[in-house]
């Protein structure tokens, strides 16, 4: 290719993702409800992990 390309974009964005979903959106409740699952399993995945 010749010359510069001037219409590329950054290719890393250093937005907070809390900042690009609304406080509303459904989103955010799959969150903590996988969250608090995972949360439940601590043990059993501390138990199969070795130090």
């Amino acid at each position: 290719m010749r010359g510069t390309d001037g219409t590329r974009g950054p290719l890393f964005s250093y937005v907070d993702l809390e900042d690009r979903i609304p406080t509303h959106h459904p989103l955010r409740k799959i969150w903590q409800v996988v969250n608090d699952a995972l949360a439940s399993l601590d043990a059993d995945f501390s138990a199969v992990y070795v130090d």
